[in-house]
């Protein structure tokens, strides 16, 4: 029986466990508590996910199949990503714990552990997560968006976004050099976890793009075609 535990925020977890079973109880487990959950059980598959979605804290196994967790979180970290990182693993040697930790996990979690103790550390690490300074100004060439003000320059020039053309343009520069899907946008800008099967996406991407790139000589927001958007200099 999977516990019933009481929670405050809810949070976006990426697990990646190759044990069937197990991913599927932790994934109830945590469903229960209130949180949402994607779950893949190899490193590769996870890798891309971590890459290409907005998580709150990643559950990784330490042994997995195409890719194994280590070598993850070292290529998530060389790539600058700063998600809080919980392993799991059956190895529970004081060195296997230090290599775990070293190779860029925040916590480590020895199996067989009660979910209590995995809930209650993946709450702790969201909430050292929230703690750091968030980032609030974030620049792709000479384009600036600043989270505390509210503004976005470029070339020195104000640019006047709509607020949900600001939350658009956000989330592309957080992800700068990266390809957005609409699956992203939508979930992440729009708060859908549906596709409501509109031109909504198209529609605000055309009148950011205008607001960005018109009377400016280089293009910044770039269509990927069949894939999304790309946000980059140049």
């Amino acid at each position: 029986m999977v516990p019933q535990i009481a929670y405050n925020d809810a949070m976006k977890i990426l697990v990646i466990e190759d044990d069937r079973e197990a991913a599927d109880y932790i994934r109830k487990a945590f469903d229960e508590a209130g949180h949402t959950v994607d779950v893949t059980g190899d490193g590769e598959t996870g890798q891309a996910m971590a890459e290409n979605g907005t998580y709150d804290v990643l559950v990784v196994d330490r042994m997995l199949p195409r890719r194994d967790g280590l070598t993850v979180i070292s290529q998530l970290r060389a790539n600058g990503d700063k998600t809080p990182v919980l392993i799991l693993s059956a190895l529970g040697e004081v060195d296997d714990r230090v290599t775990g930790l070293r190779a860029g996990g925040d916590d480590y979690l020895t199996k067989p552990y009660a979910f209590s103790e995995l809930l209650a550390r993946v709450e702790a690490l969201n909430r050292r997560g929230a703690a750091k300074d968030i980032e609030t100004l974030y620049k792709v060439g000479d384009l600036e968006l600043d989270r505390l003000s509210h503004t976005v320059r470029r070339a020195g020039r104000d640019v006047l976004l709509q607020p949900r053309e600001f939350r658009l343009l956000e989330y592309l520069m957080r992800h700068a050099g990266q390809v957005v899907t609409r699956t992203m946008l939508l979930e992440n800008v729009w708060d859908y976890h549906f596709d409501p099967q509109t031109n909504v996406i198209d529609v605000h991407v055309s009148r950011l793009r205008a607001k960005i790139e018109k009377e400016f000589d280089t293009p910044v927001l770039h269509t990927v075609r069949g894939a999304g958007y790309m946000l980059k200099a140049g």
